[in-house]
């Protein structure tokens, strides 16, 4: 009761104060203080209700001996959500801003405290606030008192709660905030503070300009030293920082610029480390050391560099730990660096003489469709313009089976397009009577019939190119499967479809051209009357097309 009456007096003398004295305010800003300090409920709403905040307003904007006290009281306020709307419409931030250009410690402080928790979750206030200014003020002050943990955590506090504004990003790139924050993440004097700097740095490592400004300020190596610091230990903050850590140099890796100056060559020493890390125990960092080599094997230069110093027995090894019950996100990891790397032609050859096709086979065994996925992608970057490996995987039966599995994975679209994508390229590639007649005795043709049909037409021509070959190479073999498989038909009704993209009907005519060397096949054209759906595309807008079908139907008279 003694409380309820002490505030209501203090809030009637503020109330009838006309000229801002400071003996006459102070006893009543004192009792206010208090009663907030301690916690009493209701404070901070009677102190609204009552009609003060103008005045304190005024007192903040006067910047009188009064100033310090009234933030304070302003700060311990705002704790409470229900009073923050209220401040505002009082101009409380407005008046508390320029107060951050105080050469007071406890001062800015506390202004910080205020602003930061009426404009917390508030994004118009928090874009005013960045057009008022405050991201260089923020920076400055860390810089001057990079030792004042209390008052550097309230300005780490405010950068992560501006962090997702546009205009603070942009205001960011012009102070050197990453030399500040690698400095406050070197002397972090424990784990909350780790993960505040690290919060602030992974909001801002998005932004591309941001990117290059923290490498070229040295954090991706103040993130790398960190991560060694706390390795070997079990302690959940510590493995926490390790994961955030390491995830924030893999999005660090994704600017092209900054990539590059973290792999200096293969002599970076961020690159040293995820080396290391695709080693480690921990998990996480395994999966972050192989999200890194593949962000790192963007360019062919890269690439041929990293197979020379030996990545690839690393990332294998890598994936032998996780084939039984191991890490979907880790072998997800692992075949997508795989895959980049293989992507230059001579490191294509390299890898397959180190045996890379055999070691990434023991993953057929997964039933994770994302594993399955990049597995086969992988798969076929591999044979890609390697006749020797299409045709050494193309007469694998036991890989053809597992294959036709995923050729008809119905629920995932994405592992059944890159099974026929791949059956597709080992025809292709190999050029290969023997693969040819494994794939028809694992019932290929009618996956490769399918995926001629399919929506994408750089996977309708691979198909229609691969079923050419097929059918150039061993007719007699394949003259029955096709025939029993509906190819001719199917054929016909992508010619008569206006929809179908010209350079699929080309490659269709060009199929058509080679099937006509069966005899079987040479009846169906004609008991489809194929002549009809030709002779209409002899007059077709596209020349290349009309003077195709053209010669379709010339081989057809020549073998009539």
């Amino acid at each position: 009761m003694a409380d309820i009456e002490s505030l209501s007096e203090a809030l009637k003398g503020i109330s009838v104060s006309t000229e801002l004295v400071e003996e006459e305010l102070k006893p009543h800003l004192d009792v206010l203080l208090n009663l907030l300090l301690e916690k009493k409920k209701g404070t901070a709403e009677k102190i609204v209700s009552s009609g003060v905040l103008p005045i304190l307003t005024q007192v903040l904007r006067k910047k009188s001996p009064l100033t310090s006290q009234v933030t304070l009281l302003v700060a311990e306020m705002a704790r409470e959500a229900a009073v923050r709307e209220h401040c505002i419409e009082a101009g409380l931030v407005t008046a508390l801003v320029p107060l951050l250009k105080s050469p007071d410690q406890d001062q800015l402080l506390h202004t910080g405290r205020a602003i930061g928790r009426i404009c917390f979750e508030n994004a118009v206030q928090q874009t005013q606030l960045v057009e008022n200014g405050v991201i260089p003020r923020l920076v400055a002050i860390m810089q001057q008192y990079p030792e004042n943990d209390p008052l550097v955590n309230v300005c780490l506090l405010a950068l992560c709660n501006l962090a997702d504004v546009d205009a603070a990003r942009e205001a960011l790139t012009e102070v050197d905030v990453a030399e500040v924050l690698t400095h406050q993440l070197k002397r972090a004097p424990d784990a909350e503070r780790r993960h505040l700097i690290l919060e602030v740095l992974g909001s801002l490592g998005e932004s591309d300009a941001l990117k290059l400004q923290f490498v070229e300020s040295g954090v991706p190596e103040a993130l790398s030293e960190m991560i060694r610091t706390l390795q070997g230990g079990s302690d959940t903050h510590d493995l926490c920082s390790i994961k955030v850590a390491s995830n924030l140099i893999v999005t660090l890796l994704l600017g092209d610029e900054s990539m590059q100056k973290c792999f200096g060559e293969g002599t970076g020493m961020v690159y040293q480390d995820v080396l290391a890390w695709l080693q480690s125990s921990n998990t996480e960092l395994q999966l972050s050391g192989a999200l890194a080599i593949a962000n790192f094997a963007r360019n062919d230069s890269n690439c041929v560099k990293m197979l020379e110093l030996g990545v690839v027995p690393r990332i294998l090894d890598l994936l032998e730990q996780h084939v039984a019950e191991g890490d979907v996100s880790v072998q997800h990891a692992g075949l997508s660096a795989l895959r980049n790397l293989a992507i230059p032609a001579s490191n294509k050859v390299r890898m397959l003489e180190d045996g890379v096709t055999e070691r990434i086979r023991k993953l057929l065994c997964s039933d994770m469709p994302p594993v399955q996925f990049k597995l086969l992608g992988t798969l076929r970057m591999m044979v890609d313009g390697q006749e020797e490996a299409a045709s050494v995987l193309g007469k694998d039966e036991a890989l053809l089976a597992r294959v036709m599995e995923w050729c008809e994975a119905k629920d995932h679209a994405g592992v059944r397009g890159e099974a026929n994508r791949l059956l597709a390229a080992l025809i292709r590639h190999s050029r290969n009577p023997e693969v040819i007649h494994t794939v028809i005795k694992a019932d290929g043709v009618q996956h490769l019939i399918s995926m001629a049909t399919s929506e994408h037409v750089i996977m309708q021509n691979e198909a229609l190119v691969a079923l050419a070959i097929a059918s150039a190479i061993d007719i007699e073999a394949v003259q029955e499967p096709f025939r029993d498989a509906d190819l001719l038909p199917t054929l016909q009704k992508m010619l008569d479809d206006p929809d179908v993209a010209v350079e699929v009907k080309f490659s269709a005519l060009g199929l058509i051209c080679s099937l006509v060397n069966s005899t079987i096949l040479r009846e169906q054209i004609t008991s489809l009357n194929l002549r009809d759906t030709l002779s209409k595309l002899s007059n077709h807008t596209s020349t290349k097309l009309a003077k195709q079908a053209d010669t379709v139907m010339a081989v057809l008279s020549e073998t009539a």
